[in-house]
């Protein structure tokens, strides 16, 4: 995506499934989703094993507990994760599919944008955002 989609998307998409949310505020996770929260998104963690609340926001086991129709689903998660994501989430079809920097996986990329979900890999939402805004 160029710089003018992902600013439409931020724009655009408020709510936010941050999978792989940590309790840590040394993680990225952590300092990323705090931001994004100051920047007025609606956050919702998804981490399996984690607590019921990170940043005062519910954290929920998987991406289908989470309330309401999912826009972007921001990923905190090593690259050999993302196929088996990509299958958890396309019946849950989001809007976009936000991998964070670092992490890509080409092939299961390119099977969530055949299914229709945006995609945004290797790069940082915060980062993406203060670019913008």
């Amino acid at each position: 995506m160029n710089d003018s989609e992902i600013q439409n998307v931020l724009k655009k998409y408020r709510r936010i499934a941050v999978v792989g949310l940590s309790d840590n505020p040394d993680r990225p996770s952590y300092s990323v989703t705090k931001y994004m929260i100051q920047n007025g998104y609606d956050i919702t963690g998804v981490r399996p094993a984690g607590p019921e609340k990170i940043l005062h926001r519910p954290c929920l086991k998987s991406l289908k507990d989470v309330p309401g129709p999912l826009e972007i689903v921001n990923v905190f998660r090593a690259s050999e994760h993302i196929p088996a994501l990509v299958d958890e989430i396309i019946p849950l079809k989001p809007k976009v599919l936000w991998l964070q920097l670092g992490i890509s996986h080409p092939e299961a990329e390119a099977r969530a944008q055949a299914a229709g979900i945006q995609v945004i890999s290797n790069r940082c939402i915060m980062v993406e955002h203060h670019k913008f805004f």
